[in-house]
């Protein structure tokens, strides 16, 4: 492995780390790179050796979150649960088919999501739950199952699309959807590492130096986010969300 790719990859994790302790969709950039400067490795290695620069920066950012947020912790072991056992389903059927028909739905999701966002200003600005307990776990419960499988299936964006999640199934606002969706990040991350480390499908050489870059990012970014607060949040949301369009309809219409 020639040690500038290395370099390059661990850059591009440093930047992923820094956007996705944020907002999500670290994955929309490290992801690329690595296809890019690995073309002779499989989706499946790809994917799985980036799972474990993303758990670290996940890990740091949860970290930094959970000092600012109050987390409800039963709510949380139910997902976690979920999201870990359908994560792992997806890593599985990811090893044995492709992803891309996946990829055209996931576009109008993400038109649809940027332009709600856009013009609802009060949109996660704060917290508007009034649904009973019971609901909360019946949405918790299907997020949970579509959000882990989309991250063990596909990866990129699970952050963004679990604050998105949060913010308008369960009345979140994006600070505190943004720790939510750290922790159950984590759980699905797990999940597919499970798996990728059972099918040998990780570059270990690749994936340490990139998580000690993906975790610095991380620090640097969630404490960012924490100082300035959900306006900022917010605006950094519709970046992402912006840029997955690109990747995505890149992959759609032009790939």
């Amino acid at each position: 492995m020639e040690t500038y790719i290395i370099i390059l990859l661990c850059i591009a994790s440093f930047i992923a780390g820094f956007v996705d302790a944020i907002v999500g969709g670290g994955g929309l950039i490290q992801t690329p790179a690595a296809l890019i400067l690995l073309p002779a490795q499989s989706v499946a290695t790809i994917i799985g050796t980036l799972k474990i620069p993303a758990f670290s920066g996940t890990s740091i950012a949860t970290y930094q979150y959970l000092k600012q947020v109050k987390i409800n912790w039963k709510l949380f072991a139910v997902m976690a649960i979920v999201s870990f056992t359908f994560a792992y389903l997806g890593s599985s059927l990811l090893n044995v088919t492709k992803n891309d028909f996946m990829k055209p739905l996931l576009f109008v999701i993400l038109i649809l999501l940027l332009i709600y966002t856009y013009f609802k200003k009060d949109f996660g600005q704060f917290q508007s739950s009034n649904m009973s307990m019971k609901q909360q776990y019946v949405y918790a419960i299907i997020i949970s199952i579509i959000i882990g499988f989309y991250d063990g299936f596909i990866g990129p964006g699970t952050g963004s699309l679990l604050i998105m999640a949060f913010i308008a199934f369960l009345g979140f606002d994006f600070m505190q959807a943004s720790a939510n969706a750290k922790l159950v990040n984590l759980a699905t991350n797990i999940g597919s590492i499970t798996l990728f480390v059972l099918k040998g499908k990780i570059i270990w050489a690749i994936a340490i130096p990139m998580a000690f870059c993906n975790a610095m990012g991380s620090w640097v970014g969630a404490r960012l986010a924490i100082s300035r607060g959900n306006g900022f949040i917010r605006i950094f949301f519709l970046i992402v969300v912006g840029i997955a369009l690109i990747r995505f309809g890149y992959d759609v219409f032009i790939k």
